[in-house]
């Protein structure tokens, strides 16, 4: 099997976005860590920060941060199965199951947004 055929399994898109939202996540914890430091700094600074936050443009942002979040615990979760189980057939199901739950994850908040 070539090197780009490999690239086209649905197993590793599922190794490729576990790594990359990974990888975003953890560019995101800055953000996160200087919004808590406005949350010990003053009300009014954290009410600003929140205000911000309230923008229609926003709640895209993080309905996608959500759905790195449940697509980052999905493949964790099956990183996990393939160590702890026994190697099955049906990985690419599993690989469905795992798209399928972070996008379900990102529309249920989407939805909680929006309402």
């Amino acid at each position: 099997m070539s090197r780009s055929a490999y690239r086209n399994h649905p197993t590793w898109w599922a190794f490729a976005i576990h790594r990359g939202s990974g990888v975003a996540l953890a560019a995101f914890l800055p953000a996160h860590f200087w919004a808590l430091g406005l949350a010990l700094e003053s009300e009014a600074a954290l009410d600003s920060l929140l205000a911000w936050t309230a923008h229609p443009a926003l709640k895209l942002v993080e309905t996608g941060l959500v759905v790195l979040l449940a697509a980052h615990l999905a493949g964790g979760l099956r990183v996990m199965a393939i160590e702890f189980l026994a190697w099955n057939a049906g990985q690419k199901n599993a690989v469905a199951l795992s798209a399928f739950f972070a996008l379900a994850a990102g529309l249920l908040f989407l939805l909680n947004a929006v309402a």
